[in-house]
């Protein structure tokens, strides 16, 4: 496989030169082309002949994450940030290594620090958005009377509804035998009418609306407010449990 020609070139003007400061470029090509390791060794090699150049410390730091060895990248980050702390770079890096880590308060605390620097950056607030539905708190069921969670409520009913409803069998009794009298039969069929039928307005005419009726200024009584009528879940519900609640106490 044919090398890289931008690699090619700066590695020989290291080779040329163990003290050129192009060796930061190099390290951080062999990154980006997923070469960690001579990435980390040209770094550390550099870093001997230029130990404040803070980019190489931010390309060995993140080289360092991708190997896995996050503390030894977590102690090159802050030495950045010490020295830099706007490096955004350094900010995204320890990000990076607290969210791997679990820590994802810390994380997220870092990621939106970093918005501050990069507003509107796709890849932060995707992390942000990521991490905070992570930390959302999930919603307790909803408890329900006689210490029965709402799973337990739902299981009761439908074993009550087994109980109650007719089997196969019940309903084939119940059924009328062949041949056998019903109510149907009972019902003669109308004769045909042929007088003229009235129209639906002139069958059934609108009737008048009453007069609203003004209120007496001397009677002081309050009307009585109608109480709130309940959703129709919570109607089912309590109907459910009434069910459930009916049963235990029969079989006691």
């Amino acid at each position: 496989m044919a090398e890289n020609p931008r690699i090619e070139e700066l590695r020989r003007r290291v080779q040329k030169d163990e003290a050129s400061i192009a060796f930061a470029q190099l390290a951080e090509e062999y990154r980006r082309a997923g070469r960690f390791e001579e990435a980390i060794d040209t770094c550390r090699t550099g870093l001997a002949h230029h130990p404040g150049y803070l980019s190489a410390h931010v390309t060995l730091g993140r080289a360092l994450i991708e190997t896995g060895d996050l503390q030894s990248a977590q102690e090159e980050l802050k030495r950045v940030l010490a020295a830099a702390p706007e490096n955004l770079a350094a900010i995204k890096g320890l990000a990076e290594i607290l969210h791997r880590r679990g820590q994802l308060q810390e994380a997220l605390a870092l990621y939106h620090h970093a918005l501050e620097f990069a507003p509107h950056d796709p890849e932060l607030e995707h992390l942000v958005g990521q991490i905070t539905r992570e930390l959302a708190p999930t919603r307790p069921a909803p408890a329900v009377p006689d210490g029965l969670s709402f799973e337990e409520a739902v299981g009761e009913f439908l074993a009550h509804n087994d109980r109650t409803a007719p089997s196969p069998g019940e309903v084939a009794q119940a059924a009328p035998a062949e041949g056998a009298y019903t109510l149907s039969d009972a019902a003669p069929t109308p004769p045909e009418d042929d007088s003229p039928r009235l129209s639906v307005a002139e069958e059934f005419p609108p009737e008048p609306m009453p007069s609203a009726v003004a209120p007496d200024p001397l009677d002081d009584s309050e009307a009585p407010t109608p109480a709130p009528r309940a959703s129709a879940q919570v109607e089912a519900l309590e109907r459910w449990l009434d069910a459930i609640l009916a049963d235990r106490e029969h079989q006691r």
